[in-house]
This record gives C-alpha cells, sequence and structure tokens, in this order.
C-alpha cells in the first residue's frame, strides 16, 4: 500500500522481534517474501497495462513522448531508481509499476528489486532489533516511529516543492512572454 508508513512499521516489527515475541529471521524471510510478490504484481501490472494506458495519443499525462521518456530513463537509470525507491514512501509502489511500463528487463528488475528489499527490509528491521530495547527508544517509540515517517517523507515533499517552484516559474515566464 503506498500509503502505509512501511518504514516505522519494520522497525517496530524488529524492535517487537528484540523482546523475543516474534523471530527475527522468520521475520526477515516473510518481508523479502512479501516485498518480491509486492514488486513482481506492480512490475507485472505496469507491462500488461503500460501499452494500454498510453495507447492515446491526445493525452496529456499518459502520452507517448511519456512512455519514451520512462524506457529511455529506466534503461539508464533503472537499476538505482527501484532500489532508491525502497526507502521513499509511495515510491516504493509505483516503482515497479514504472519500471513494467518502461519495459525494464524482467531479470534486471528482479536483480535490483531483490538487492533494495534485502537492504531496506534488513536496515529498518535489524535497526528496531537492535535500538529497540535501549531505554530512550522503547520509552518513546511512538517519537521514533513519527521520526522515522517525516524523516522518510522529505525527499518527496522537497521533489514536489522543487516542481511546484519550478512550475511556477515557468508559468510566469510564458505570461511574460505572451
Amino acid at each position: 500500500m503506498p500509503f502505509l508508513p512501511g518504514d516505522s512499521l519494520l522497525f517496530v516489527a524488529g524492535a517487537i522481534a528484540a523482546n523475543g515475541v516474534m523471530d527475527v529471521q522468520f521475520l526477515v524471510i516473510l518481508l523479502m517474501l512479501a516485498a518480491f510478490i509486492g514488486d513482481n504484481t506492480n512490475y507485472w501490472i505496469g507491462r500488461y497495462l503500460g501499452p494500454k494506458l498510453f495507447s492515446r495519443t491526445d493525452s496529456r499525462i499518459l502520452n507517448r513522448k511519456h512512455l519514451e521518456k520512462t524506457n529511455i530513463f529506466y534503461k539508464k537509470h533503472g537499476g538505482k531508481t527501484i532500489i532508491f525507491a525502497r526507502f521513499l514512501p509511495i515510491f516504493r509502489t509505483f516503482a515497479p509499476f514504472v519500471a513494467g511500463i518502461g519495459r525494464m528487463t524482467y531479470t534486471t528488475f528482479m536483480t535490483f528489486s531483490a538487492f533494495g528489499s534485502l537492504f531496506w527490509i534488513n536496515f529498518f528491521i535489524f535497526g528496531g532489533y537492535f535500538f529497540g530495547n535501549v531505554p530512550i527508544v522503547k520509552n518513546n517509540l511512538s517519537f521514533f516511529i513519527l521520526g522515522i515517517v517525516f524523516i522518510s517523507i522529505i525527499p518527496g515533499v522537497i521533489q514536489f516543492i522543487r516542481s511546484w517552484l519550478g512550475g511556477s516559474r515557468k508559468s510566469k515566464n510564458r505570461d511574460k512572454i505572451e
């Protein structure tokens, strides 16, 4: 789900595992499987639906030029995108879908998806596992969760602001020309 705070949920699961409620190794394997299934599903939905979504030539948002740019982008930066998107809420859900639309080869996609999932899951599960019993973390877990959520959304907010400001500047320049 794109709106679930996955990073903080993984951290909390690791902290719970540190208390002996769950087996941390089983948890990591289970979550790796879940990440694999989710990415795989999103990739194939994008691969199957992508061409159909971009069939209209007059669409402002979903047009062939955007599809061609996506293909070029994923050929050049697809692997990095799949790995880094894991650490960004919302992007982690849509990156596999866009990789499918962009016709990233399946073996390349799954390789980078596996590495991204491995880093992401282990980083937060074992972060929670090792820090979950530290008294300051244990006693203020809700603040740490909010902090993780806040830090996780900062890159997306920055990009949104940059895009919005860039769009405002372009429209002002267009108004001056007219």
